[in-house]
């Protein structure tokens, strides 16, 4: 069974546990576990969007709109709900569909105009931050106090429970099921693989590769979408710099969790413990009375440190690969 589990995954449990223990020693409370299952809160819409964003770094891309598209699905929900008096889960239906469509704005630039991802989510992050401002001063609410006045029931929707179990971990839960059995259980799932591994391979066997790409796009804004929502409810309030602090946190968790910056490898149940990873340092940090300005330092060296040993891994990888085809060939090690 456990050689089934990819050593990185152990890795990542095992940093998990030491990280338990030693926040703990430096502070006990840290071992509630009321506290521990209530931080969900404070990360789990980075959890959400990472799963997704796995998706579009297995293909090759990035997406660093997600932070964007977060603010402008949390504005929108709280102009069509409290300004236009729309019923609040049709306005927070349709503010996930509006991060779906910011997705797909993406996803069309990059797979089909061939422009790069890079280039184009970062547009996109300007872009979509700067309607979200926009639409809050046609709201006439304050830019810093945003739109608040939501009802007991959405803000119940992040802040209640469910036989004792906080509703933003039962969202983690299945919100990384919806990404696990997608990515690992489905064709579409081999798809994505595929088309990061050789994308011309991808097209001679017959796959829509930039149908692909496009759709992982659209599934990273509809998850920025769902955060947006969740987050909105956590915080009682629209605003439009919601999510302004989520971009190192989530390529830190894709990263981290064992995806391959260059595409072509990685999976969710990384990514969501890389997630929790971050989220119980912060935890711990703030606990063990390090002040909030230097927790941002601690995620920084997460997505270097990572980086690196991917990148590390990766040339290795290479190397044995060369070797091991010059062996065949019975040439020279030294050629």
């Amino acid at each position: 069974m456990m050689k089934k589990i990819p050593k990185r995954n152990l890795v990542l449990l095992a940093t998990l546990v030491a990280e338990v223990v030693i926040f703990g020693m430096i502070n006990p409370r840290f071992w509630n576990i009321n506290i521990l299952l209530n931080s969900f809160n404070d990360f789990v819409g980075i959890a959400i969007i990472a799963f997704f964003v796995t998706f579009v770094i297995i293909t090759g891309g990035i997406d660093i709109s997600g932070g964007s598209i977060i603010g402008l699905t949390s504005v929108v929900t709280g102009l069509l709900a409290q300004v236009v008096g729309m019923n609040i889960w049709s306005a927070a239906l349709l503010a996930v569909l509006v991060g779906g469509l910011c997705g797909l704005l993406n996803g069309i630039l990059i797979a089909y105009a061939r422009v790069q991802a890079m280039v184009i989510t970062l547009g996109g992050m300007l872009l979509y931050s700067g309607i979200a401002l926009v639409l809050v001063g046609i709201s006439g609410a304050s830019t810093y106090e945003g739109i608040s006045g939501f009802s007991e029931g959405f803000i119940n929707l992040a802040n209640g429970k469910l036989f004792g179990i906080p509703h933003s971990v039962i969202v983690f839960v299945v919100m990384l099921l919806i990404a696990y059995i997608l990515l690992h259980r489905t064709r579409y799932g081999r798809y994505i693989y595929l088309t990061g591994i050789n994308q011309n391979a991808g097209e001679y066997s017959g796959i829509d590769t930039r149908k692909i790409m496009a759709s992982t796009y659209v599934l990273s804004g509809l998850s920025a979408g769902i955060a947006g929502v969740i987050l909105t409810s956590y915080l009682g309030s629209s605003r439009a710099d919601f999510g302004a602090e989520y971009l190192m946190p989530i390529l830190t968790a894709v990263v981290l969790g064992g995806t391959l910056i260059t595409g072509g490898k990685g999976g969710v149940i990384g990514t969501a413990l890389a997630s929790i990873i971050i989220g119980f340092l912060k935890l711990g940090l703030q606990m063990g009375g390090v002040q909030t300005q230097y927790i941002g330092l601690a995620t920084g060296f997460l997505l270097i440190i990572s980086v690196a040993l991917m990148g590390g891994q990766e040339i290795k990888t290479s190397m044995k690969r060369l070797l091991t085809i010059k062996k065949d060939r019975g040439g020279s090690l030294n050629a």
